[in-house]
C-alpha cells in the first residue's frame, strides 16, 4: 500500500526534504511496480520541477526500518550532505528494542563488519578479512521489560558508522539480537523488526543552521 505522501514528509525546503519512512517501504529499489521513497518523492516533486526532478539519496533505512531520513533537492545540497555524513558532521539515533539485557548497561560497539552480496547478510569478521570495515555504536539502556519471556530491553542507539545491517548484527553479536529480527535472531520470532531511526542532526547545506528531527 502507498501511503500518503503528506503523511511521511516533514519538512521540505528548496534544498532538502526530510521524511519519515514507513516500515516496509524501501529506500530505493529496481523492481518494478514496488514503491519506494525515491519514487514518491520525485512523483511529489515532479509538477514542478521541468524534467526528471532530481532526488538525491544521502542515507538509506532498511526496509523493514521506520524512520527518519534527509534527501538533497540539488547536487550542491547532496554534495555538502554526504560530506557530512563521512566526516561524522551526522548524528543518526535509533530506538531498538531487543531480546535480553545488554551488559553493561550502557556502552561501545567496535568491530569489524564484512557484508556478504550473495545472502544479503553482514558478520561480523576479522579486521584481516578482505572487505572487512570497522563498525562502532554507542547504546544505552533504557527501560527493562521483565514481564515479558524472555525479558527485553529498550535501548537508545547513536550510530558512529554506517554498515550493513549494522544495529542488528552488532547487537545480535553480544547476544541481545533485535526484537522480530528473524535474520540475526530468533527465526521464529512474531511481529515486526523493534527498530526506529528516532533522531537525525544535521548542519542545512545552504543555511548552516543546526537541523534537528526527532520522532516521539
Amino acid at each position: 500500500m502507498r501511503p500518503e505522501i503528506d503523511s511521511i514528509i516533514i519538512y521540505e525546503d528548496a534544498h532538502i526534504i526530510v521524511c519519515r519512512k514507513p516500515a516496509g517501504i524501501p529506500t530505493q529499489t529496481a523492481r518494478i511496480g514496488t514503491p519506494d521513497m525515491v519514487s514518491m518523492l520525485k512523483t511529489h516533486l515532479a509538477p514542478s520541477s521541468e524534467g526528471e526532478p532530481y532526488l538525491a539519496v544521502i542515507h538509506r533505512l532498511d526496509q523493514p526500518v521506520e524512520g527518519l531520513l534527509v534527501f538533497a533537492k540539488t547536487p550542491a545540497a547532496a554534495r555538502e550532505l554526504n560530506r557530512q555524513l563521512t566526516t561524522s558532521g551526522f548524528g543518526k539515533y535509533y530506538r531498538a528494542v531487543v531480546q535480553g539485557v545488554p551488559e553493561p548497561a550502557e556502552g561501545t560497539l567496535e568491530d569489524y563488519m564484512v557484508k556478504d552480496g550473495r545472502t544479503h547478510t553482514s558478520r561480523i569478521c576479522d579486521k584481516n578479512t578482505p572487505g572487512a570495515k570497522s563498525a562502532r555504536l554507542h547504546y544505552r539502556v533504557e527501560k527493562i521489560y521483565r514481564d515479558s519471556d524472555p525479558a527485553t530491553s529498550l535501548v537508545k542507539i547513536k550510530l558512529d558508522t554506517g554498515r550493513h545491517h549494522q544495529i542488528r548484527v552488532q547487537m545480535a553479536h553480544i547476544g541481545c539480537p533485535l526484537a522480530g529480527d528473524r535474520k540475526y535472531g530468533d527465526q521464529k520470532s512474531t511481529g515486526h523488526l523493534r527498530l526506529c531511526a528516532c533522531r537525525l542532526e544535521f548542519i542545512h547545506p545552504a543555511t548552516q543552521k543546526d537541523m534537528v528531527f526527532e520522532l516521539s
